[in-house]
């Protein structure tokens, strides 16, 4: 997917778990705005935090919690249920 149909899903639900269906395997998870997500999105590359770490995630705010996914392995984005 392009940088421009990733945006315009993540930008109508900010914060929300969404399914990503990338081309070898689904993740399950939220995009997550750190230091370095416009050099990162400039590249098509997205943080992404797993449904299981979110908890950890949003206690501490700890980007090494997060995952680093190019923007390009994305199939389909759809929200969760």
């Amino acid at each position: 997917m392009t940088v421009e149909q990733i945006e315009r899903i993540i930008g109508t639900e900010p914060d929300r778990s969404l399914k990503i269906f990338l081309k070898a395997r689904t993740v399950e998870g939220i995009f997550i705005k750190a230091p370095d997500f416009l050099e990162l999105k400039k590249k098509n590359f997205w943080r992404i935090v797993s449904v299981y770490r979110l908890q950890e995630y949003q206690e501490s705010k700890d980007i090494n919690l997060s995952r680093i996914f190019n923007g390009q392995e994305f199939v389909k984005l759809s929200s969760k249920g």
